[in-house]
């Protein structure tokens, strides 16, 4: 009887380890066709999939047209934006998307920000995700570009930018980051 329950507790471990590796898989480049929208992005995405139809009509002109604000980009590097990730929520149905998105991009390629620490979540029109990573992020417009530093949320740009360029906005973000964020960490 002893071996028995032992072989029982052994194969419900086994299947509930299963179970949780095969719940954190996360689907990437999902692609879903719409009666409204036609094609759309839906869930985690790799940047590589806006040079893919249709999304490239949009991405590249978008990247390749902007000017990018050299001087605050050079900002980003010194308070090495690179240390902290980005959570990218965008729909490949939105027009603020389609010019806001392709700038983030093209500034973060000029940074060479690794790709490890950037998220992007294309959401339908209601602002859902498959994943459910909306209602976390409390998502309500798009684009939404979070900035996180050890899992916290340091700041955000919603929908436009409030200076009106991105990379701005990202150097007032990390000027107030000015370690709180660690701060916070080590006094709890």
């Amino acid at each position: 009887m002893k071996k028995f329950i032992t072989h029982i507790v052994a194969v419900s471990s086994f299947a509930l380890a299963t179970q949780q590796l095969s719940a954190q898989k996360v689907v990437m480049n999902r692609e879903v066709e719409t009666q409204n929208d036609g094609k759309m992005l839906l869930g985690n995405q790799f940047k590589e999939q806006f040079l893919k139809a249709p999304y490239a009509d949009w991405y590249v002109k978008e990247h390749d047209e902007y000017a990018i604000d050299q001087k605050a980009v050079d900002e980003l590097r010194k308070a090495k934006i690179n240390t902290y990730s980005l959570v990218v929520f965008m729909g490949t149905w939105c027009e603020d998307s389609h010019r806001d998105f392709p700038r983030l991009m093209k500034i973060l390629d000029e940074l060479k920000y690794p790709d490890n620490k950037l998220t992007i979540i294309a959401v339908n029109r209601k602002k859902e995700s498959p994943t459910g990573d909306e209602v976390r992020y409390n998502i309500q417009k798009v684009p939404t570009i979070i900035v996180e530093k050890y899992g916290k949320e340091i700041g955000r740009i919603i929908e436009m930018p409030t200076t009106g360029y991105i990379e701005r906005d990202l150097v007032q973000i990390l000027k107030k980051d000015d370690s709180s964020v660690i701060k916070e960490i080590f006094s709890k």
